[in-house]
């Protein structure tokens, strides 16, 4: 009798723990498609943005604060999302008092106006595919930071990385002169060449800074708590925008804009408002990468734009892809290959790890 049930206790323990196999892999399947959804959200709206910015300029546009402006004023969008997601659990972080908030997204929103700035900057004074291939170095300056604020060490694979995106940029530099769709002088050429290695390091540090934050600050990572860290650091650099466009006096010469605009003035306002909508989907696949997995592999999930962008950028911009920016695009993806591969051992390693402890655990 004795033997029947242990026989039978040992039988139910087998059973629930296959249920409990199943639904651990249920939800590592789940995880994995929001992650494929999110992905597709930060590519899809940076690609379609980074187009959408270009198309601005080479129908008319000219102004640098509206083009800036419209990165982050899209960001009503997300309020439905923040109304949804505000209940308080018991694992919601604790959340800094109310000065030490409104300082931290005060920072991040001034660092969102200096970032964006120089981005349309950039996009204005270089051929979109050269533009895109400059954002790569996203990644060594995002190496370089994570050093320095995360504690993340400098492998091999990382090493790597930095050293091909730096020839990367160096190769594109040296193609100021025989860049056949640069419409710029080469001074402008220089300046948004340098602006977009700045706009490239901002946005890293403000990544790294932002999981800093996670960390530090908010002590844990809920939805609710990464839509506040995006909501209100872009209503912050909206108001600075909105600023910087009336002092500059940019905004006495948008009538005339809209007037003169290539293909009229509908579409220099749908222009205007789908590449608002389309940062504003590329900061929701990014909030939900943030949330999944961290800030650091948002960053490098949104460098997977770099190959599509300059594909897009021939077909439709017929910008050309001559052999030093070929060579410039494939040591990209090279560094970019390379750190993801350095993702790809650590978290393998973590979950090796895990798993031993989980056996020793059992036993």
């Amino acid at each position: 009798m004795e033997v029947t049930e242990e026989v039978q206790l040992h039988t139910t323990g087998n059973h629930r723990d296959q249920n409990s196999n199943k639904i651990r892999k249920l939800q590592r399947y789940t995880r994995w498609i929001r992650i494929g959804f999110y992905a597709l959200f930060l590519v899809c709206g940076q690609s379609a943005a980074t187009l959408l910015g270009r198309l601005y300029y080479d129908k008319g546009g000219n102004s640098k604060w509206m083009a800036t402006l419209v990165q982050s004023a899209g960001f009503p969008i997300l309020l439905p999302l923040l109304c949804f997601f505000t209940q308080p659990t018991k694992s919601s972080p604790k959340q800094p008092n109310f000065l030490a908030f409104a300082f931290i997204c005060f920072a991040f929103g001034v660092l969102l106006i200096g970032d964006n700035l120089m981005y349309s900057y950039g996009l204005l004074y270089l051929p979109v595919s050269t533009y895109s291939l400059l954002c790569a170095t996203q990644l060594a300056f995002n190496a370089l930071f994570s050093f320095f604020l995360n504690a993340q060490k400098l492998s091999p694979y990382i090493l790597n990385s930095l050293v091909l995106l730096t020839v990367s940029a160096s190769l594109l530099a040296l193609n100021s002169n025989s860049d056949p769709t640069t419409h710029s002088s080469k001074g402008k050429y220089i300046i948004g060449f340098i602006c977009t290695l700045g706009a490239s390091a901002a946005y890293s540090l403000y990544l790294c800074l932002l999981q800093v934050c996670f960390e530090k600050v908010f002590k844990g990572e809920t939805f609710a708590t990464v839509l506040d860290m995006q909501i209100y650091p872009s209503f912050v650099a909206s108001c600075g925008c909105v600023v910087g466009l009336f002092g500059s006096g940019e905004w006495r010469g948008l009538g005339d804009e809209m007037k003169g605009y290539g293909e009229g003035k509908v579409s220099y306002v749908m222009t205007l408002v789908w590449t608002a909508v389309a940062w504003q989907v590329s900061s929701i696949g990014l909030l939900g990468l943030i949330f999944e997995v961290s800030s650091l592999f948002s960053n490098v999930i949104s460098t997977l734009a770099l190959p599509v962008v300059p594909i897009l950028a021939v077909m439709f911009f017929h910008d050309k892809m001559n052999g030093m920016k070929a060579m410039a695009l494939v040591l990209a993806l090279w560094g970019f290959v390379s750190y993801v591969y350095h993702n790809y051992l650590h978290e393998s390693k973590a979950k090796a790890t895990l798993q031993s402890a989980t056996d020793i655990n059992a036993v």
